[in-house]
């Protein structure tokens, strides 16, 4: 008895190997890329699952052994593949999210505030006109600490200066600029 049950296992598996994966997918894509769509609600998305949903039932984690199951399968692993594009889709929407808090100030439309806007543009001109108006020098190690937010030790190693050179370097080009932007302050130019 375990010999002929040995033999319905392996002829189970050469009925799964059997399978024309290709057909198969060709067969029920269009059915598949509803669900997918249902699920995703991303044109562009579903062309992107779909190569998930065939490259999972190419490659067989566990095998079927009833062809008459290939549809139930197929489906459940369009819901999963359209579960796992959303939870990636997530995942990069609060990355983003992230970095746009981060980098981004508040007024650069968050607040909806025009003016607000406005002020936020006229800050950067006026940093951009001081920082061109600064030796290259100060400016350089501004922009390391600020724009590239680099810590004193990276600026220190990228400069090769020692760590306390660094410090009175950044100091003394933050107290130029401010003097730079007091300057323009002062003396608004006319456009």
């Amino acid at each position: 008895m375990p010999e002929s049950r040995n033999d319905q296992l392996v002829l189970q598996t050469l009925d799964a190997a059997r399978i024309d994966w290709d057909a198969e997918l060709r067969k029920h894509a269009r059915w598949l890329s509803a669900v997918i769509f249902a699920r995703v609600g991303e044109p562009q998305a579903v062309e992107e699952v779909m190569q998930e949903v065939a490259l999972q039932a190419i490659q067989q984690k566990a095998p079927i052994h009833d062809p008459a199951k290939v549809p139930q399968w197929l489906y459940r692993l369009a819901v999963l593949q359209s579960l796992l594009y959303r939870r990636r889709q997530g995942r990069r929407r609060k990355l983003l999210e992230r970095y746009q808090q981060r980098f981004r100030p508040a007024a650069d439309g968050a607040s909806g505030d025009p003016l607000e806007w406005l002020l936020h543009g006229e800050r950067l001109r006026l940093i951009r006109e001081a920082l061109a108006n600064l030796p290259a020098r100060d400016a350089e190690i501004l922009l390391m600490k600020y724009a590239q937010d680099l810590s004193y030790e990276e600026i220190a190693e990228r400069l090769g200066i020692s760590f306390s050179a660094a410090q009175a370097r950044l100091h003394r080009a933050r107290a130029r600029l401010r003097d730079e932007l007091d300057k323009n302050s002062q003396h608004p130019a006319t456009t």
